[in-house]
């Protein structure tokens, strides 16, 4: 038997910078600025899909049915989205008025003047006060991610349900490090 499925087009919208950390599988590897994002051979700045996936069903950090829905019903929201929705492609492409954003490194300035990528230097605060000095790639908006969502029609959740979570999540979660902070944005397509 073969299930309904719908292929919906998305566009996110960034409204606010999105902060780069990404992790480099291990606590001792210290990596460059420019290493901190997800960048492809020609300096295309990407998203990997898994970080949306994570936004929509993560159970062990914050994601919207964590975040938004009843603490007794969200796990099988979020394993009902992880099993019927794929996003494609895997490295999703940031844009900026439909031209992919191309790191070409930094001046010395810190910042990259082709895509705006800059970077930001802060220091948090561990247990104890202890201080823990960050340094981290900052991209500007305006920045869209576009890709595709397959929907497989099921009882868990409605696409509906997906759609909504996605576009609040936007608002209160976002995407990258320092959420919340960063990486906002609005669902500006889904057709």
């Amino acid at each position: 038997m073969k299930m309904k499925s719908v292929t919906r087009k998305i566009t996110l919208s960034g409204f606010r910078p999105i902060m780069f950390d990404r992790y480099p599988g291990d606590n001792k590897t210290e990596l460059r600025p420019d290493q901190k994002m997800y960048l492809k051979e020609d300096g295309t700045i990407y998203l990997p899909a898994l970080n949306i996936v994570s936004l929509l069903t993560a159970q062990n950090t914050s994601s919207a049915p964590k975040r938004f829905m009843d603490s007794r019903k969200y796990k099988v929201t979020a394993g009902g989205i992880l099993s019927f929705t794929v996003i494609s492609p895997d490295e999703i492409p940031f844009t900026r008025g439909g031209n992919e954003i191309v790191f070409e490194g930094f001046d010395s300035n810190e910042v990259c003047k082709s895509s705006g990528v800059y970077i930001r230097h802060d220091v948090a605060r561990l247990d104890k006060g202890i201080p823990n000095p960050k340094v981290r790639p900052i991209l500007p908006s305006p920045w869209e991610l576009n890709f595709e969502l397959k929907y497989f029609d099921n009882s868990e959740v409605s696409e509906e349900l997906v759609h909504n979570l996605l576009e609040k999540a936007g608002i209160a979660i976002g995407l990258g490090t320092f959420r919340g902070v960063f990486g906002k944005f609005e669902v500006s397509k889904w057709e």
